[in-house]
C-alpha cells in the first residue's frame, strides 16, 4: 500500500503543469536491474506464429507504415477470443484503425470462425459487423441473458453495441439501447460489469482524451511534437482529459446513464485506457481498475450501494512505489502467488518497468516489481499483456506484446526500433520471476508493433494459446505447443440468477497442495477479451477440487474432478457435463 509521502504529493501537484505544457507520455527514465543467473530449469511451452496458415490475413490498420500523423493513429486496439456462435470453439474478433487522409474502405474489423481444424474463416460481412473507423476496445458478455455473447466495440466517434442475433449474425442496437454518445468522444477501455448485482451485465466505458482534428497539430506541421528531437504526433499529455462513464442496464434491452448517481464522475478522469472489473477485496462485490496514461490510474471501489469510491492512491494502485506517474496501457489480473487474492500486472511506456502489485486480499496493494525480478526488462513500449500459466505447471506466467508508438523515431534513431519482440517471464514459484530469452519459441522473438492480445485455447487442446494484434499487419496466432505431460484443468461458467455470461464470477482451484484464484472478466490485456473458459495448469496433479462464487453470492464446491478436462457448470445445477479434449 503506497503511503501519502511527500513525493507522491509533490507528483500529483505538478500534474496540471504537465498536463499544461508537457507533451508525451510519462516515463520514469529507469535503468534496467541486472539480470541474475538463468535458473536453468525447462520451459515447456513453445509458440509459433501460425496466423497466415490459419486465415487470419487481414491487415490491422493503424496509420501509414512510416508514420502516424496523429494520436488517434498510434494507440490502435484490442481483439477477442470468444464463442459467437456456442460450438465450443473460440472464434476471433480483430478490431482496426484507420489513417488520415487516404483511408482504406476495408479497414474494417474482422470476425474469423473457427474451422476446427486450425484455420479460421472470416464472416465479417455475413455477419453484420462490417464497420470501418477508429476502434479500440472490446467487452464480451451476454447483457441480455439470452445465451448469446454480445459486442460492445469502443471508438473514435461513436461506440456500437452489437447484439447477437443467435444465428450468426448481428445487429447495431447502440441507439435503440440509449448508448449513442451526444457528442463525439474517444473511447477505449470498455467491461460489462453487474455492479449492483441484479443478474444483468451493467456496462462501463473509460475514455482517454478529447481530439480535435481542428486544434492538434499534425506530425511535421507547426507547433507539432517531438520526441528525442524527431518530429511526432502530440499526446497525450498537453491534451484534454476525457471521462468515464457508467451505465445501468435495465433490464429491456436499454441502458442509463448513471455515472454521476454512481459517483463516477467525482474522480478526476485522467487518459483511461484498459478497464477491468474485478473484486479486488474479496467482499463479493464488483469493483472496477482503470490503466491510465501519464495520470494516475483509478481504482474504484464497490458500495454495495449503487455507487463507487474512487481509491486508487489509498490502496497503492494509482503510482510506481517511488510515487512516480507511469504510462499506464495493459492490465493482466490473476493469482500469481497462489494465496486466493487478484493481483494486478501493469505494462508501461519504455525506460520504464513494468509494475506488479500484490493484494493483501483487503484490496491493498505493494509494488514488488524489482522484488519479484521484473526489473531487468524496461526496452520496450510496452501493451497487451495476461498472467496466465503458459507451460501448465501450476504457476501463472507474465506475458506481453510490445511495439513503438513513434514509426518515424527508427529511421534517424536506429536504436529505438519500432517492431520489438514480444516478453515472456517464467514464474519460478517463489515470489520470483525470470525473463526467458530464445526459450520460448519462434513467434514469442519475432519482432513487431503489436497492441492488444487475447488468451485461450482456440485448438482446443488443453493449453494457452495467444492472438496479438499488430500494427499494420495481419494479425499474430500465437499456437502453443505444451510438452512433459503436466495436467490442466478448465472451467466453463454459465450463469442462471446470475448474469448468464457469468462475469464476475470467481473460480478457486486447489491442487497439488496449491491453491489458485481466477474471475470470469469482461476486458483485461490491452482493451481486449480472453476467453472466459478459465484455465488452470496443475503440474502433476490429477484431480483438482473447484470452488465456484457466483456473481450474487452462491458458493458451490466439487472435490475430485478429474485432470485434462473442460469441467461445464451451471449456477445451483453443478458439473453438466465434462469434455476431454484430443
Amino acid at each position: 500500500m503506497v503511503s501519502l509521502t511527500r513525493r507522491i504529493l509533490l507528483n500529483l501537484l505538478a500534474l496540471p503543469a504537465a498536463r499544461a505544457f508537457g507533451q508525451g507520455v510519462a516515463t520514469r527514465g529507469v535503468r534496467a536491474a541486472p539480470k541474475g543467473k538463468p535458473s536453468g530449469l525447462p520451459f515447456r511451452a513453445k509458440f509459433t506464429d501460425v496466423g497466415q496458415q490459419a486465415g487470419l490475413k487481414e491487415s490491422v490498420v493503424a496509420g501509414h507504415a512510416d508514420r502516424c500523423d496523429y494520436i488517434l493513429e498510434t494507440m490502435s486496439c484490442g481483439c477477442a477470443l470468444f464463442d459467437y456462435d456456442n460450438d465450443g470453439w473460440l472464434d476471433i474478433l480483430v478490431l482496426t484503425g484507420s489513417r488520415f487522409g487516404d483511408p482504406p474502405a476495408d479497414a474494417s474489423i474482422r470476425l474469423y470462425k473457427n474451422n476446427r481444424n486450425g484455420t479460421f474463416t472470416d464472416v465479417t460481412k455475413a455477419s453484420g459487423l462490417w464497420r470501418t473507423g477508429y476502434f479500440y476496445g472490446v467487452t464480451v458478455g451476454d447483457y441480455n441473458n439470452d445465451g448469446h455473447e454480445d459486442l460492445f466495440l469502443t471508438g473514435w466517434g461513436q461506440n456500437v453495441l452489437f447484439r447477437n442475433n443467435g444465428d450468426g449474425t448481428f445487429a447495431d442496437v447502440t441507439k435503440e439501447a440509449g448508448l449513442l454518445n451526444a457528442k463525439p468522444r474517444w473511447g477505449t477501455g470498455c467491461t460489462w460489469v453487474d455492479y449492483d448485482r441484479d443478474g444483468k451485465l451493467d456496462l462501463f466505458v473509460s475514455n482517454y482524451l478529447a481530439f480535435d482534428y481542428q486544434t492538434v497539430p499534425r506530425t511535421g506541421e507547426s507547433g507539432s511534437c517531438n520526441y528525442k528531437g524527431v518530429l511526432v504526433n502530440c499526446g497525450p499529455r498537453g491534451l484534454a482529459h476525457s471521462y468515464h462513464s457508467l451505465y445501468h442496464n435495465n433490464g429491456d434491452g436499454t441502458f442509463t446513464d448513471v455515472t454521476d448517481k454512481a459517483g463516477i464522475s467525482k474522480a478526476d478522469p485522467g487518459y483511461g485506457l484498459t478497464a477491468t472489473s474485478a473484486d479486488f477485496d474479496n467482499d463479493g462485490w464488483p469493483d472496477i481498475y482503470v490503466a491510465c496514461d501519464s495520470t494516475p490510474s483509478l481504482l474504484f471501489r464497490n458500495n454495495h450501494d449503487g455507487t463507487f469510491t474512487e481509491q486508487g492512491l489509498d490502496n497503492g494502485v494509482s503510482l510506481s512505489d517511488d510515487g512516480m506517474l507511469q504510462a499506464g496501457m495493459g492490465l493482466g489480473i490473476g493469482d500469481f502467488k497462489l494465496d486466493g487474492n487478484l493481483h494486478i500486472f501493469k505494462t508501461h511506456f519504455c525506460e520504464d518497468t513494468p509494475v506488479l502489485y500484490v493484494n493483501d486480499g483487503r484490496g491493498n496493494f505493494r509494488d514488488v516489481t524489482l522484488k519479484s525480478g521484473l526489473g531487468v526488462e524496461t526496452r520496450f513500449v510496452s501493451w497487451g499483456t495476461g498472467i496466465a500459466d503458459l507451460d501448465n505447471d501450476g504457476n501463472p506466467d507474465l506475458f506481453w506484446v510490445t511495439g513503438s508508438i513513434y514509426p518515424e523515431a527508427e529511421r534517424q534513431l536506429p536504436s529505438l526500433p519500432y517492431k520489438t519482440p514480444r516478453v515472456v517471464f517464467r514464474n519460478l514459484g517463489n515470489g520470483r520471476f525470470e525473463e526467458l530469452i530464445g526459450e520460448a519459441g519462434p513467434g514469442v522473438e519475432a519482432p513487431h508493433s503489436s497492441r492488444g492480445c487475447a488468451f485461450g485455447d482456440f485448438d482446443n487442446d488443453g493449453d494457452v494459446d495467444i492472438l496479438i494484434v499488430n500494427q499494420n499487419e495481419p494479425p499474430s496466432l500465437l499456437r502453443n505447443d505444451v510438452s512433459g505431460g503436466q495436467h490442466w484443468i478448465k472451467v466453463k461458467l454459465t450463469g442462471v440468477k446470475s448474469n448468464r455470461s457469468a462475469i464476475g464470477a470467481r473460480v478457486t482451484v486447489r491442487y497439488g497442495g496449491k491453491l489458485q484464484a481466477q474471475e470470469v472478466l469482461a476486458q483485461s490485456s490491452y482493451l481486449s477479451v480472453n476467453d472466459t473458459r478459465l484455465h488452470f495448469g496443475l503440474g502433476a496433479a490429477a484431480t483438482a477440487d473447484i470452488e465456484v462464487r457466483w456473481p450474487l453470492g452462491l458458493v458451490e464446491k466439487f472435490a475430485g474432478v478429474s485432470a485434462d478436462h473442460l469441467v461445464y457448470i451451471t449456477e445451483a445445477a453443478g458439473i453438466q457435463r465434462q469434455q476431454k479434449f484430443g
